[in-house]
């Protein structure tokens, strides 16, 4: 069954090269970033991973953990690791899952569950293990996006999704390439009233599209 929107995602116990990790206890009150890797030493990979580390205060000012997901196992992710580091300039100091037997990868819907890495297998094996998840404090999926293997992934949009969704969750919504300080807007399911009580003055742009400055 695919992993959707609002599901509590699977509270697994992982190997990672910062030993053995149980998703939920991790996870913790904080919001998670998982992003997954088809494997380990590939170049398009390490230059995102590398991104990952440059964003650490990034992540850490918005009380969120991030966890990286590869199908090889901990030492060769220790190995790699110093090539991440060196592309970067930055420590990696995020965990990375081993998910040597595909576990992760099947729970999360990258791969079917019929999957097995052959003898010999090169990352287009498993191409779709190229996923973000964001996970809320509640341990529920709050949003998903998966590239192909040939397109780097768009850390700010990652980030500026992290930033939409906790906006999101005081109330309210935000509109197309919002960043925060822009106004937001204010869900059709509350009237005009009550609106006017909980944020104050708003602009009506049409009946169901009302805008209004951001809440602290």
């Amino acid at each position: 069954m695919s992993l959707r929107i609002n599901d509590t995602i699977p509270n697994m116990t992982v190997e990672t090269d910062h030993g053995t990790i149980q998703l939920h206890d991790w996870i913790d009150d904080s919001w998670a970033i998982l992003f997954s890797h088809p494997k380990d030493f590939t170049p398009v990979c390490t230059t995102e991973f590398g991104a990952v580390a440059q964003l650490a205060d990034e992540w850490a000012a918005r009380d969120t953990k991030v966890i990286g997901v590869s199908v090889d196992g901990v030492e060769d992710h220790k190995k790699w690791k110093a090539d991440i580091e060196k592309v970067a300039g930055a420590k990696a100091g995020f965990p990375i899952i081993a998910d040597t037997g595909l576990e992760v990868s099947k729970a999360f819907d990258m791969l079917p569950a019929e999957a097995y890495m052959p003898d010999g297998r090169t990352p287009a094996h498993s191409a779709t293990v190229r996923s973000v998840f964001i996970i809320g404090p509640d341990k529920q999926l709050k949003l998903s996006m998966t590239y192909p293997m040939t397109v780097g992934r768009n850390f700010a949009e990652v980030l500026r999704a992290l930033d939409g969704l906790q906006m999101s969750a005081k109330g309210v919504a935000t509109p197309a390439n919002w960043v925060p300080g822009e106004d937001v807007i204010i869900p059709p399911t509350v009237s005009n009233e009550d609106a006017l009580a909980k944020f104050g003055e708003f602009e009506a742009i049409l009946p169901y599209l009302r805008k209004t400055k951001a809440p602290s």
